[in-house]
């Protein structure tokens, strides 16, 4: 490693290393936004452009502060904070009940005034602001209250626990489903210009699985060499940023020669690069974002259940990514200390995004986790100062509005990609499993399929949930029209209660690579020496502090029982 994570670079380099880890999450934290912006009746006019910048500006924002607490409270780990797509089914299912269906625009000059009117589905006439700003509340309150789950199980240490009856059979299906899930997200961007959805697709095919080795002359600077020129796989490190640049260019191009169509009536319009330029100028050049920035929170039992589909998905991701990251940094494995303090800050981290309002909560990026093992800098200091870049850049809403005129082909092209590679990313568990086992083949097959068979139904028959009482049909329409939370509790109950062994099942395997060990032992894990994960101030001032599960002194807590432990069985 140039540096490890308790290494400090100067402060120059730390902001040209920071730069590009912003620049390796911008892709998949600007996406969310945008993918949402339609579900979130979000019109596409000024008003719904300038929505949209502020949304990706706060979201933005919130990946900043998120990063800083992770990197300097949390697991302490270089580790990136952004959006998350775990939570997208969930917040689809809640936007499609029937009270938050996107309503008819009134006539124009109706009660005369000069802006457009909606009738809304509860009768009221409210503007187009009010329109999407009332759904991203109920997002809000949800996001906001499933994450107090994550917060108490970090304060509580039981994320063992319920690791104990999640396993890769689980995960395989639920993560799989989340990218299986969004397809129509991607077609219905992509449709509006197959020809250039397709070209930025390529682009991205091409540096991230052709080009991967090819390793340019860049100037770098290190410790012992200085200035000097050195060789970087670039296409593998910003295969999505040459994408966008690139089509997005070409768009620009065919719209200066007038060879897309110039009538909004036609879906080739959408790729166009001049029909959104108007909020670069009406966007505010600062804005502070704050807690209930969009009016405060709805709260709703149905909304509450279906995210914490996604807050389990992404608290078990970020355990996988912590592990990862430890590896590639040249860290110890994280003590169980260190992890109940990571989820605890993830936790917050979502509360926070939900709070503030960014349509979507926050996890750990695993594009920067790989960008670390290429790179060969695995300082925590340089991903403190990659957060602080997202903190500044998201109070500057002019830069968030940039973002906003991408063409929707360009968006549609991306996430064939990156949608595809969710997908893949939860099959790639099954490699744990024995799938020789008729046991293990039944409960992934029926699962997925499951997954993506109800949900359908539920959404080609609007309204069959009919048990009564209105705050039931809600909470089962949510649950049964999020896929992932379909196959991952039919996945979670067969792999619980069909018997089959722990080798079969794939746990083994699974805790093994997670360590990177051969052998799990948990007494040896416990009772590693980590002083990496030491927070930044002394935490042994309280007697009470070894019973904390997220402060260091828990795990000399454990160490202490397992010598004992051991001291009478040796005596016996």
């Amino acid at each position: 490693m140039l540096y490890t994570v308790d290494d400090t670079p100067s402060w120059y380099t730390c902001i040209v290393l920071g730069l590009q880890h912003y620049l390796i999450a911008i892709g998949g934290i600007v996406g969310l936004p945008l993918l949402l912006a339609g579900p979130l009746c979000i019109a596409n006019d000024d008003d719904g452009d300038v929505a949209r910048a502020l949304i990706i500006s706060s979201l933005f924002f919130v990946a900043g502060i998120c990063t800083m607490l992770q990197t300097t409270f949390g697991i302490r780990l270089p580790i990136m904070q952004g959006g998350t797509f775990s939570f997208l089914p969930p917040t689809f299912a809640i936007l499609s009940l029937p009270h938050n269906k996107c309503p008819p625009a009134l006539p124009s000059g109706f009660n005369n005034v000069s802006y457009t009117l909606y009738n809304d589905t509860d009768g009221s006439i409210i503007d187009g602001t009010e329109v999407w700003q009332r759904r991203i509340r109920e997002v809000q309150g949800a996001i906001a209250v499933a994450s107090c789950l994550q917060i108490l199980l970090g304060l509580t240490g039981a994320v063992g626990f319920l690791l104990r009856f999640i396993g890769p059979l689980t995960i395989a299906p639920a993560v799989a489903l989340i990218g299986l899930d969004l397809f129509a997200a991607a077609y219905g961007n992509a449709s509006s210009q197959w020809g250039i959805a397709m070209f930025t697709a390529f682009i991205v095919i091409v540096c991230s699985q052709f080009l991967k080795n090819i390793k340019v002359p860049t100037p770098v600077y290190s410790k012992s060499k200085r200035c000097h020129m050195t060789r970087t796989p670039i296409f593998k490190l910003f295969p999505v940023l040459f994408a966008l640049i690139l089509a997005w260019l070409l768009c620009l191009i065919l719209t200066v020669t007038n060879a897309l169509p110039t009538s909004s009536s036609h879906p080739g319009w959408r790729a166009r690069t001049d029909i959104r330029t108007n909020v670069i100028r009406n966007a505010p050049w600062f804005r502070f974002p704050y807690p209930g920035q969009w009016g405060l929170p709805r709260v709703t039992v149905a909304g509450v259940i279906g995210m914490m589909a996604g807050v389990v998905a992404g608290f078990v991701e970020s355990i996988g990514d912590y592990y990862a990251c430890a590896r590639l940094s040249g860290a110890p494995n994280p003590p169980t200390h260190a992890i109940n303090r990571g989820i605890l800050t993830e936790g917050f981290g979502c509360l926070l995004a939900g709070v503030i309002g960014t349509s979507t909560a926050t996890t750990s990026f695993s594009e920067n986790i790989g960008a670390i093992g290429i790179t060969r800098v695995g300082s925590r200091r340089v991903l403190q100062v990659a957060g602080f870049i997202f903190f500044i850049l998201g109070m500057l809403s002019k830069f968030g509005s940039i973002f906003v005129t991408i063409p929707d082909p360009v968006i549609g092209g991306l996430f064939c990609v990156m949608f595809g590679m969710i997908a893949a990313v939860g099959l790639s568990n099954l490699q744990y499993v024995d799938l020789n086992s008729p046991r293990n083949l039944f409960i992934v097959g029926f699962a997925l399929f499951m997954g993506l068979t109800v949900p359908e139904w539920m959404k080609a028959n609007k309204g069959v949930i009919q048990t009564g009482v209105i705050e039931i049909d809600q909470i089962l329409t949510v649950f049964l029209e999020t896929a992932m939370l379909v196959g991952g509790l039919l996945a979670l109950l067969f792999d619980n209660t069909i018997p089959g062994t722990e080798s079969e099942r794939g746990i083994v395997r699974w805790r093994n690579a997670q360590n990177g060990k051969e052998v799990l032992d948990k007494k040896t894990l416990l009772q590693q020496e980590a002083d990496c994960y030491k927070l930044p101030f002394p935490t042994n001032c309280c007697r009470f502090a070894r019973y904390v599960p997220f402060l260091p002194e828990f795990r000399q807590r454990y160490k202490e029982i397992d010598d004992d432990n051991a001291d009478v069985t040796t005596s016996v």
